[in-house]
């Protein structure tokens, strides 16, 4: 089993927190992990990019070949589509429908979506209404996290499992609010593909 990710967003939407729930749950499932550092400007609106890599073998670099990456996981559309010459011909783009304005010369949000829509692999959710139906908008991350889970190759309890340890300084109602985002992200996944 391997698996080439790249996380893709905008600084404060909470790729980091993706990134080490996977790992997290990478290495509780018996796998080896390497995580590129995270690229861009890690501040509120500023671009991120990390490369995630899983695999049952010991694994060389972190850094994703161009067309090899298997899963692009993005909280915002741009961003992801940024990451396309990355993405192997079957990989999954799993993206966030809604985007996130920060600059000028944003593109078209009905081109962006055109092109997102030409992917023969795409799962695209607006986490951000399902987060708020949950109760936090908080949790927009949790819930696209929940959404790559059918492609992960990771056990679903060993993700629950790191979600519960990780936000457990939080407390019992952040956590159960955490893992109700990442089941609704999953049941919708599952649903689109």
């Amino acid at each position: 089993m391997k698996k080439d990710i790249i996380l893709a967003g905008v600084g404060g939407q909470g790729i980091l927190s993706i990134a080490t729930v996977i790992g997290q749950a990478a290495l509780k499932d018996g796998l080896y992990m390497k995580q590129a550092e995270v690229h861009g400007m890690s501040q509120r609106g500023g671009d991120v990019q990390s490369n995630l890599r899983i695999s049952d073998r010991p694994i060389a670099s972190d850094l994703i070949p161009a067309g090899k990456c298997d899963l692009i996981i993005s909280l915002e559309p741009m961003e992801g589509l940024r990451y396309l010459p990355y993405l192997s011909t079957d990989g999954w783009l799993v993206t966030n429908d809604t985007p996130f304005i920060n600059i000028t010369t944003y593109p078209n949000e009905a081109d962006l979506m055109n092109e997102i829509n030409k992917l023969p692999n795409k799962v695209i959710l607006n986490v951000d209404k399902v987060a708020k139906e949950i109760g936090s908008a908080r949790v927009a991350n949790m819930v696209l996290l929940g959404a790559t889970t059918p492609f992960l190759g990771i056990d679903y309890e060993k993700i629950q499992d790191s979600i519960s340890d990780i936000f457990a300084r939080k407390g019992e109602e952040i956590i159960e609010m955490n893992l109700k985002a990442l089941e609704a992200g999953r049941a919708i996944a599952e649903k689109l593909i």
